[in-house]
């Protein structure tokens, strides 16, 4: 099958050709394998409704009843499959999309998760892992822990040491039970001490925080240059700068990391939830030194991953102790270890810098970024953004400026750093429409007008395709909702718009601020152009969980780390939007497109935050420039 990876939004714009090809291959062989049995001429034979018919004497054979005959015969080319596919108006499913198949054994709960794997024999295993990335174990009470009723064996897994930390198993003390719950009083049971790795251990988030500030605070690795920026300041009538920063996120999926291994002398199979099953392959064949082939990897529902869930460590560490035991071993992190132990989202600063002319378009344009790269997980001394990252939204964001530089800072990694949904758009977005709201206020203008000027610039010969899509999806949304209208204090819209994997979303947001600063969204209207939609009633739901993921974030979510550890360790500390919380009404528009389709999980995500704070701000006043907003006092008077 290729690739099932389907991380970055891709699994739809990255195989809607090829299956649509696969369809008319399949198709046509069908055609021709009844031409053969009724002799007949195959472009007398069409394949409609699960069977093929012959018009022309009336004949019909289900799909069943020819694939002996259609087994055997070989595939057209691509190319001459292609000259078979469907045209658009003869589509039947595509745009109008069917019920999800499994949706009845999710709501009953027979639905197989990465946790319900249950196999003969099966050990249950909980790992005690350093608090510090690159620890060691001290010490640890390894008969206290056999005392406890259930447990089995104390395994001592090598800890990794030193970046890069890849997708390998961290290391720690494993204790295996007869049940999980047995698992996790014997690991309570352990009194585990760590040696903390020098590089890690003085990790501190605020202190860290204002490392970033300071570091974009000064001039950075110029990753775009176009135009003369000196020039442009000089000849600006006023000036506008901000500083935005944003958090150390985690995942925080619904399902904790879990994995299930079997090991046999030459082979493994796996059971996980995940979002990679090759780098699944790959990764248990690298731990357990097999051939690739060697390696099984069975796929469950993934009860949330958001990028978590193709990062396979856990897999890992449930192959090296079935390795260890010769038993089924099933490991299942908890939420304090889902926390504390994730590839996390980069804590990020940005200093944006504009020079505007009379009316309040930008003649020069200066930001700058720092946080740690992603490549920093899979490469030992990366310590500032790379250039896949900053594309998405930073160096490539969509303002016309007279001219434009924009500067990538330094930012070492402590902990491992992956991707979550949306990626580096969450920052990019938050900063350069927070800052486009910015520049319109400073300007006395209407915040939608402002930016589509901004995203027209000087240029007179009309705006690019690309640049008309994102001038779509913000009429839409803006028109979709209340804008324009007049509102009393503590009542508010705030506008953003994004383009990342490929799609185009603009969103108004609706806020009431009551006088204690308790926030409460009335409304949320979003837009998306996605291009060619497959299933819309997918592409709303996409949207709508987009909203509240990105409203949990701009919120709500933010970790902190203190002497090289990760402080919290459950939902009271890392807080997610509850039911109460979330918008009282989400609006979704698909705009009509026939462009080739897009990503749809992810590019919903990044405009909300900006669209959010510049709501509070519409409302009273409050520039928010920290995320999250819990951290503010949002009361008035």
């Amino acid at each position: 099958y290729g690739d099932q990876n389907t991380d970055g939004s891709k699994s739809i714009r990255g195989n809607f050709d090829r299956m649509r090809r696969l369809g008319a291959s399949a198709r046509d062989v069908l055609e021709r394998a009844a031409a053969s049995i009724w002799q007949v001429d195959a472009s007398t034979c069409v394949a409609a409704n699960h069977a093929v018919q012959h018009a022309a004497t009336g004949r019909s054979l289900g799909f069943g009843e020819l694939v002996a005959a259609a087994q055997d015969l070989k595939p057209k080319s691509r190319k001459e499959i292609e000259g078979r596919l469907k045209e658009r108006k003869d589509w039947r499913y595509i745009g109008i999309g069917v019920d999800m198949f499994d949706i009845d054994s999710i709501i009953d709960g027979s639905a197989v998760f990465g946790g319900d794997i249950r196999l003969p024999e099966m050990l249950f295993a909980s790992i005690e892992r350093s608090p510090v990335l690159g620890g060691q174990v001290s010490n640890y009470n390894e008969s206290a822990a056999l005392a406890v009723a259930g447990v089995e064996q104390v395994i001592a897994l090598p800890c990794a040491t030193s970046a890069p930390f890849h997708f390998h198993a961290l290391g720690g003390i494993a204790v295996l039970a007869q049940s999980s719950w047995a698992a996790m009083k014997g690991r309570e049971a352990l009194q585990v001490t760590w040696k903390d790795g020098a590089t890690n251990a003085s990790f501190d988030s605020a202190t860290y925080a204002e490392a970033l500030l300071e570091a974009v605070r000064a001039e950075g690795t110029e990753t775009l240059a176009r135009g003369d920026l000196a020039a442009g300041f000089e000849a600006a009538t006023s000036k506008v700068a901000a500083e935005y920063t944003a958090p150390l996120l985690a995942h925080a999926c619904m399902e904790t990391p879990t994995a299930t291994a079997i090991v046999s002398e030459d082979s493994c199979e796996v059971w996980s939830p995940t979002q990679n099953p090759q780098a699944v392959q790959q990764t248990v064949a690298q731990t357990l030194d097999l051939p690739l082939k060697a390696v099984t990897a069975h796929v469950t529902l993934l009860g949330g991953g958001f990028g978590r869930k193709s990062k396979p460590d856990y897999t890992a560490e449930a192959a090296l102790l079935a390795r260890a035991t010769g038993r089924p071993v099933q490991v299942l992190w908890t939420r304090a270890d889902d926390l504390r132990h994730d590839y996390y989202h980069a804590v990020s600063a940005q200093r944006m810098e504009a020079g505007l002319d009379a009316e309040g378009k930008p003649l020069a344009w200066l930001q700058r970024a720092a946080y740690p790269s992603i490549g920093s997980t899979f490469t030992a001394g990366v310590d500032q953004p790379a250039g896949f990252e900053l594309g998405m939204g930073f160096h490539n964001n969509p303002v016309k400026a007279g001219a434009m530089r924009t500067e990538a800072c330094k930012a070492p990694a402590h902990v491992r750093i992956g991707w979550l949904r949306s990626v580096a758009n969450i920052q990019h977005a938050f900063a350069v429409s927070s800052f486009a709201d910015e520049i319109a206020h400073a300007g006395g203008h209407d915040p939608y007008r402002a930016w589509t000027k901004m995203l027209i610039g000087q240029d007179t010969s009309g705006p690019s395709k690309h640049v008309k899509r994102l001038l779509n999806v913000s009429e839409a949304a803006t028109a979709a909702s209340s804008w324009g209208s007049k509102f009393a204090k503590g009542h508010g819209l705030g506008f953003a718009v994004h383009h990342s994997f490929d799609a185009y979303v603009a969103v108004v947001i609706e806020v009431e601020i009551s006088r204690s600063g308790a926030v409460r969204i009335p409304r949320v209207d979003i837009c998306a152009d996605v291009g060619t939609v497959v299933h819309p009633d997918r592409v709303r739901a996409q949207m709508e969980g987009a909203v509240n993921f990105g409203l949990s974030q701009a919120m709500f979510s933010q970790l902190t780390a203190k002497d090289g550890a990760i402080v919290e360790d459950n939902f009271d500390g890392f807080r997610l939007l509850r039911l109460s919380e979330a918008p009282a009404a989400i609006h979704v528009q698909i705009s009509e497109s026939s462009d080739k389709p897009t990503g749809v999980g992810e590019p919903g995500v990044p405009p909300i935050a900006p669209a959010l704070c510049n709501a509070i701000f519409a409302a009273i006043g409050q520039r928010i420039r920290d995320l999250p907003i819990s951290g503010h006092d949002l009361s008035w008077s």
